[in-house]
This record gives structure tokens, C-alpha cells and sequence, in this order.
């Protein structure tokens, strides 16, 4: 009001002057005050902006989908306070670098202007705040990787193509398309070319330290708008992992197994034979003039025992037997031994025998069964090389079994209770023959040999437990290995495959090379023995039609894997690490230099990292290796793709540390 008279006051033009000066300085005045106004809000607005944008990164990682940015952000913003205004959250690209995404937060607030609010106005100004948040996208660290830095790092010939289209493909050298074609949403040759002949390029951006080649007349190429000549870092994503570092350091340790002894047999015992006409101190024990001879529960030391000739024999139970200088039970006798202790030396020979439950202990000698035989629940203990064939079984009891080793052959079988399995030489089964272990923890020792050896069909089924070996694992054509779950399994050789094998969960530390030359033997398998099937799930995931399966299993090695043979494969990573066990989205390991071949018609289903750095890869001959139910990358120092071989990942990565799907960073 006061201003409107001054105006109005005709009095003198000093007066008229000296208001409108005074307006003057009250305006520049507020206008000082207004910017600093306005720098308080953006300094206040910034670490929520900064946290809004970090917060709405992190939840577009997980749900891969821009819808969740806005809500994400504008909660953020009213928790602390911001709900007047505006906040946008929006995805970016080729922030920081090309290819790159980013997600960018700005808030926006309305800041009154002091001198309206003196002249009685609503006149304002808007105050707006920015953060961006860069997204480690997996395009960055890439699902096919060559580290190779001189030569050609990546190569495709022939018919032969890489599919990736949601992540990046990328080479520390050149990365050259003489196949078929390259398809990526980024592909990058970090300190050489990109290279492409009569094939296609497909992919959102080519980045390349030196050139790009195509011939003039190939138009399967992205356009000059999606190529960027600019160096990049191309480094192997999985170097400084410390959980491989620690897993490595066990290559080449096994856990020794229960070494077995001979028992403690008296000697001066009399001699036992039972027969139609039997040795004196067994004489009494007959039944009248039959063939059937019970002997009483007691303490009995005996020099040898024989059975023969069609007799039946039983040992009541409660007794405690030893026989110094061998036992020997022919194919027409029946011997039943009732629940008791029996420890016997010299070497023992038994056909459709029974133990009881109790104690077995078998010294050194030739130790075999034919025809039925059964042992009971308890410890059995064979300080020799078992042997069963001819078509024999032998159902062995839950307990500690320990042997000086294990030979089933001839279409024979042996199961074997809940227990511990110690075996101090190999095993081997064939000739159509089984195996089958219970629950318990393995560790089987044949130094510099075979520690696992199935031909012919033979056939090897362990529950979970711990497990050892120290010799290779070697299976022939026909046969079937099931490993059981634990954390972490030891083979101090290498694992052979040419049958079929079941990994179950865990890690596995092979100091050697893992050979996949499998093809026609497939899961599932229901065995005749016990009616079990193997090989229609593990951990829940369908492992039917597969020769070679493991879930949530990570391969450690010292050697290298080469796949043949028209192998088909599924191995899948864990998603989590388990301590001293299978590592988060890593599959296999290896820092050997030499060469690697997946060939001959194999067919493999990968989810996890195959680490490679050392190793040049070639995939051939109609070898096809994909993704599965989670991500797929391969590392290796030098990628080649050729002879109608497919290799790609359909999915956007897994990340640079193996381990989860990136971080989000702040970047501005």
C-alpha cells in the first residue's frame, strides 16, 4: 500500500526516485536470499536423491523391469520427508559408457521467491535435485569371454555361431566372425578388432580398440551409428574370487580311509568240518543221522571250518567265534551264523552264508562269496580284496564297513546299509553288476591307480555322506555312478566319464581332468534289486534324458573338461555359497594352460561360470552348449567356435563376481 502512494505522491522526483531505489535493493536483496534459499534445499535434497537412486538401481536389478523405478524412489523420497514436489526415476543409457545403463533420480521442489511473498504473490521458482546410480549390468563384464591378448581371443568358423543377445561378448583381443554369425548386445574387443566375414553381426553396440572389418558388400552389421572406437578393459571378472582361491587350495587332498587289520584268532582250536561225516569236535552238534547240526550259543576257538556235501549248520546266537586258519563253505551246504561276534584269518570262501547281526572280522586271505549270502547290522571288517561273481549276492547290514578292497562282477550284486564305506584298494564292478551303498561317508584309496573302475555295465550307487578318493574315478560305456550330497568331494585323480553319473549337491575338487564321453546311457534307472530310481530329480530339477547331471554342484579341477561322445549334460551352479562347499554361480574351475575341446556331437545345459583363463576352448563337431535355468558364462583365454558348433546364454549374465547380480553404484 505504501508503495502505491509513493507512486501516487506528485510531490517531487527525488521522492519517485529514491522509492524505486529502495525497491531495487529489497529485490536484489531477496534475490540473494532466494539462491541461497534454493542451494539449502539442493544440498538437503541430494543425499536423498542419492539414496533414492542407489534404492531404485538395486530393485531394477532384481525385478528387471523400469516399472519398479518410479514407486521405488518416490517412497524413498516421502520417508524422508519430500512430499510436496516432484520425483522422477527413469532408466538411461549408455551412462557411464556405452552400452552401460544407469538410473537416474531427480527431485523437484517448489521454492517461493521472497519478494512475491512481500508484494502479497504466490510467484515461485523449482529447486530440482539429480543423482544417477550406474547399473554394473552384466553386458559389461560379458557371458562369453576371451582373454586372450594378442591373436584372435573370440572366433567363430564355419557354421558355427555364438548367441548371446542380452549380454556382452568380449575379448581382450580381436573378436572375429568367419562363422556363421555373433549375436550379443554388446560386442567389445578390448585392445584389437572386430573382424567380420560373410556372417552377421547382430548386437547394440561394437566397441574396439583398433578397427572394424567387414567386406563392403555385408550389410549383416550393425551401422556405423552402433560402433564406437574406443579401448576397454577386458579383464577376467573372476580373478581375485578369494572363494576360488580357498577351493583351489584342496586340489590334490584326500581323507584317507579306515585301514582294515586282522583280527585276533587264537590258535590250538580243533579242527570243524561238517559232513555226512564230520570231524569229532563238530560230531556232537549233529542232529541224530541228518545233515543238520545246531551248535549252542557259546565261545568257540577253531583251527579251520569247513561245510560241505548238502549239510545245514547254525550257530545260535550270543556266541563269540574264532577259526585261526580259514573258513570254507561249498555251494551245497547252508551255514547260518546266528547274531554274535565271528573273527576269522586265513581266507574265507562262502556260499549262500548268513551272519547275524553283531561283529565280522575277515583277515588277509582270499575272501569271496557266491550263491545268497547276507551279513547283519553291525561293523564288517574284510582285510582283503572282496570278491563276489558268478551271479552271487551279498546284503550287507547298516554298520561301519571297511574292506582291503571290493571286486563285483559276473552279474552279482552287493548293498550295503547306512555306514561308513572304507576301502583300501579300488572298486571295481562289472560285467552287469551292482553296488549299492547306503547313507554314509565314503573314502576309497588306490594310490596312482583306479579308485572307482565300472566296465561292462557295472554299476555304483552311493548315499550322501562325505566322500574320498584318492586314484581316479573311471567308468565305461553302460555303466551308472551316483555321487550322494555333501560339501565337498575329494578325488585325487581323474574323473573319466563314459557311462552315466549323477553329481549330488556340493563341490568337487578333482585333482585331474573331468572326460564326458557319454551318450545312449540316460537317466532315469530303477534298479531290480531294491526297486530305487535314480535320475528323475535332483534337488527338484527334472534330470531325466541327461547322462551327466548335478544340481547346485561346483567342479574344481587341475585339469581340464572335454566333452564327447555325444554327451549330454546338465550342470547347474548353486545360487548360494555353502562354507567350505559349493561357490555361488560357479560351475567349474580350472587354471590349467591346456587346451580344452567340447566335440563330437555333445550336447551341455550350463547354469554358473566355466573358468577358464588359462585354457584355450574349442567347441566343434556339432557341439551345442546353452544356458539353463540360470545364467550361463565362459571364461577361457582363447573361444572358438567352429564345425557347426552353438555355443550362447539367453539371459543378461551373471554377474562379475560369480556371485550375485552385480552392484549399484553412484556415480553422480
Amino acid at each position: 500500500m505504501w508503495l502505491r502512494n509513493v507512486l501516487a505522491d506528485r510531490g517531487g522526483g527525488v521522492s519517485v526516485l529514491a522509492a524505486l531505489s529502495v525497491v531495487s535493493v529489497i529485490g536484489m536483496a531477496s534475490f540473494a536470499v532466494d539462491l541461497n534459499r534454493g542451494y539449502e534445499i539442493m544440498v538437503s535434497n541430494q543425499p536423498v536423491a542419492d539414496m533414492a537412486a542407489l534404492a531404485a538401481g538395486v530393485a531394477y536389478s532384481a525385478a528387471k523391469s523400469e516399472t519398479i523405478l518410479q514407486p521405488t524412489a518416490q517412497d524413498l523420497a516421502a520417508v524422508h520427508g519430500i512430499t510436496s514436489g516432484t520425483v522422477v526415476a527413469r532408466l538411461v543409457s549408455d551412462v557411464p559408457t556405452p552400452g552401460a545403463k544407469a538410473v537416474q533420480v531427480t527431485i523437484t521442489v517448489p521454492l517461493t521467491i521472497t519478494l512475491g511473498r512481500v508484494l502479497g504473490l504466490g510467484a515461485s521458482f523449482p529447486v530440482s535435485t539429480t543423482a544417477t546410480a550406474s547399473l554394473a549390468t552384466q553386458s559389461t563384464a560379458g557371458c562369453i569371454v576371451g582373454l586372450a591378448n594378442s591373436g584372435t581371443a573370440i572366433e567363430t568358423k564355419g557354421g558355427a555361431t555364438i548367441n548371446a543377445p542380452a549380454c556382452a561378448v568380449a575379448g581382450v583381443g580381436t573378436v572375429a566372425n568367419n562363422g556363421t554369425g555373433i549375436t550379443a548386445k554388446t560386442i567389445i574387443s578390448g585392445a584389437g578388432d572386430i573382424v567380420n566375414n560373410y556372417g552377421t553381426l547382430a548386437a547394440d553396440l561394437l566397441r574396439y580398440a583398433g578397427s572394424f572389418t567387414n567386406p563392403s558388400w555385408n550389410n549383416n552389421v550393425p551401422g556405423p551409428d552402433k560402433r564406437v572406437r574406443q579401448g576397454s578393459t577386458v579383464a577376467d571378472p573372476l580373478a581375485d574370487n578369494l572363494d576360488l582361491g580357498s577351493a583351489r587350495s584342496l586340489i590334490g587332498t584326500w581323507r584317507a580311509p579306515v585301514a582294515p587289520s586282522n583280527p585276533t584268532t587264537p590258535g590250538g582250536g580243533d579242527v570243524w568240518s561238517f559232513s555226512s561225516s564230520p570231524s569229532a569236535a563238530v560230531a556232537k552238534f549233529r542232529k541224530g543221522n541228518s545233515s543238520n547240526f545246531v551248535v549252542p550259543a557259546g565261545n568257540y576257538t577253531i583251527d579251520t571250518l569247513a561245510a560241505t556235501g548238502g549239510v545245514s549248520v547254525t550257530f545260535n546266537a550270543n556266541s563269540t567265534v574264532t577259526v585261526a586258519r580259514g573258513a570254507t563253505i561249498d555251494g551245497g551246504a547252508t551255514v547260518v551264523f546266528g547274531n554274535g561276534t565271528y573273527r576269522i584269518n586265513g581266507g574265507f570262501s562262502g556260499a549262500n552264508v548268513t551272519f547275524g547281526d553283531g561283529e565280522l572280522s575277515i583277515g588277509q586271505g582270499t575272501v569271496s562269496f557266491t550263491g545268497a549270502s547276507r551279513i547283519g547290522g553291525g561293523p564288517v571288517t574284510i582285510n582283503a580284496p572282496l570278491s563276489i561273481g558268478g551271479g552271487a549276492t551279498l546284503a550287507v547290514g547298516a554298520g561301519a564297513h571297511t574292506f582291503g578292497g571290493i571286486s563285483v562282477g559276473g552279474g552279482s550284486w552287493l548293498t550295503m546299509g547306512n555306514g561308513a564305506l572304507n576301502v583300501a584298494g579300488g572298486v571295481s564292478v562289472a560285467g552287469d553288476s551292482t553296488i549299492i551303498a547306503g547313507a554314509g561317508d565314503v573314502a576309497i584309496s588306490n594310490p596312482g591307480a583306479r579308485a572307482i573302475d565300472l566296465s561292462g555295465s557295472g554299476r555304483f550307487f552311493m548315499g550322501d555322506g562325505l566322500f574320498s578318493a584318492n586314484g581316479s574315478v573311471v567308468t565305461a560305456g553302460g555303466s551308472r555312478l551316483v555321487f550322494g550330497r555333501t560339501a565337498n568331494h575329494l578325488i585325487n585323480g581323474d574323473l573319466s566319464v563314459a557311462g552315466s553319473v549323477l553329481f549330488g549337491a556340493g563341490r568337487y575338487t578333482v585333482a585331474g581332468n573331468l572326460v564326458n564321453g557319454t551318450g545312449g546311457t540316460t537317466w532315469p534307472y530303477t534298479s531290480p534289486i531294491n526297486n530305487q530310481t535314480w535320475g528323475d530329480y535332483l534337488e527338484g530339477t527334472s534330470v531325466s534324458d541327461y547322462d551327466m547331471a548335478g544340481v547346485n554342484v561346483t567342479l574344481i579341477l587341475s585339469g581340464t573338461i572335454n566333452l564327447a561322445g555325444g554327451a549330454k549334460t546338465l550342470l547347474i551352479a548353486p545360487a548360494t555359497t555353502t562354507s567350505n562347499g559349493a561357490i555361488a554361480d560357479m560351475l567349474i574351475d580350472s587354471l590349467t594352460s591346456t587346451d580344452t575341446s567340447w566335440s563330437a556331437g555333445a550336447t551341455s545345459t550350463f547354469s554358473g561360470a566355466v573358468h577358464l583363463p588359462n585354457s584355450a576352448l574349442t567347441s566343434s563337431g556339432g557341439n551345442n552348449t546353452q544356458s539353463g535355468v540360470r545364467c550361463f558364462m565362459l571364461v577361457a583365454l582363447r573361444v572358438t567356435v567352429t564345425g557347426g558348433a552353438t555355443t550362447g546364454s539367453t539371459c543378461s549374465g551373471i554377474g562379475s563376481g560369480a556371485g550375485g547380480s552385480g552392484t549399484v553404484d553412484l556415480i553422480s
